[in-house]
């Protein structure tokens, strides 16, 4: 059975960072690139960053190209987001996605 399941998330301060992790079971994890999409209150899914398989490449929407950073470890089955410089907008629900599947999603608040 696949499973992806986030963690690190909560509630920070504007300007603040976290660093969001998705552990991975039941597929062949080196064998998939993998993403993480977010959805903010009220509105659909966002895609926010992806990786590939080996980790040589990445990419970044707009709205977060400076501020996030994402990587893997293969060896541990495990998807980072880094996430500095914190704006309220960033606000959502983080999912980690990939061909094999979603997980439950980790809530990310960012606020005074």
């Amino acid at each position: 059975e696949v499973q992806l399941v986030e963690s690190g998330g909560g509630l920070v301060q504007p300007g603040g960072s976290l660093r969001l992790s998705c552990a991975a079971s039941g597929f062949r994890f080196s064998d998939y690139s993998m993403s993480w999409v977010r959805q903010a209150p009220g509105k659909g899914l966002e895609w926010v960053s992806s990786i590939n398989k080996v980790a040589a490449s990445t990419s970044y929407a707009d709205s977060v190209k400076g501020r996030f950073t994402i990587s893997r470890d293969n060896a541990k089955n495990t998807l980072y987001l880094q996430m500095n410089s914190l704006k309220p907008e960033d606000t959502a629900v983080y999912y980690c996605s990939s061909a094999a599947g979603r997980g439950q999603g980790t809530q990310v608040t960012v606020s005074s």
